[in-house]
């Protein structure tokens, strides 16, 4: 299922069940700018995030965003510190920290998820904090849009067309953990997207865990095949416990 036409972004709270890790996960749906696959990519995260202790925020950004130029795949300079996904992104993160009490979360263990796209609004989030692209809003605005560790499942427009890394998303040494995951025979994005994104973390000095499959192709979700990848759920759940989100 998808959704088009977004025009006012909305931010949908699920809180766990059972024991509450104090972890939340702000979700972004990929769809590459155009629409959200809100389902596949949305609340059937939310399901599994939420049956581990952990606190699922479900994004939905606005689209269609403005275009990519296709010529270097990333999007025009004049539109790079304007983008209304990451605008949206940013605020959801203030948002979440600032109502973290309420909602039962550590404020420190924040995290993305990303898809395609949205794994690409995910590195841009872990690599454009330090300044908001709008307007302060409220005191949300003051918190924080720092992602305390992200994950990108299948992520685009990361790579260039010449094996380099997307100038719109700076990785430096205060960019947050990264798990990435991707098969080689991604026809969408292609696993060259993970590994110039993670060899640019790997030279700043960033944690980063990569998986890369020989088969899955692209846009699987959480929906099981019989392929390998997609166990990457379990490989997550593991992930977060080596960086200290999850406690046992």
């Amino acid at each position: 299922m998808a959704v088009t036409n977004v025009s006012r972004p909305t931010m949908t709270v699920y809180s766990p069940t059972g024991k509450n890790t104090g972890v939340a996960v702000v979700v972004f749906p990929g769809g590459g700018f155009q629409v959200l696959a809100i389902d596949l990519e949305g609340t059937e995260v939310c399901d599994w995030l939420t049956s581990k202790g952990i606190t699922c925020v479900l994004l939905k950004y606005r689209v269609p965003s403005e275009p990519y130029d296709w010529r270097c795949n990333c999007r025009p300079d004049d539109l790079a510190t304007s983008t209304r996904s990451l605008q949206d992104a940013q605020r959801t993160l203030g948002l979440v920290r600032r109502h973290a009490r309420e909602w039962h979360i550590d404020p420190h263990k924040i995290g993305v998820l990303g898809f395609s796209a949205g794994g690409y609004l995910a590195a841009e989030t872990s690599t454009s904090f330090q300044r908001r692209l709008y307007a302060p809003v409220d005191d949300a605005d003051r918190e924080s849009a720092r992602p305390d560790f992200a994950v990108l499942v299948y992520p685009g427009h990361l790579a260039t067309d010449n094996g380099g890394l997307n100038p719109n998303v700076p990785v430096s040494r205060e960019t947050p953990s990264t798990f990435l995951v991707q098969a080689e025979n991604d026809t969408v994005d292609g696993a060259k997207q993970s590994l110039v994104y993670g060899a640019a973390l790997k030279k700043a000095g960033v944690p980063v865990e990569m998986h890369l499959y020989a088969r899955g192709g692209h846009a699987f979700g959480l929906r099981q095949t019989r392929l390998p990848i997609t166990g990457w759920p379990r490989l997550v759940e593991t992930w977060l416990r080596t960086i200290g989100m999850i406690l046992d």
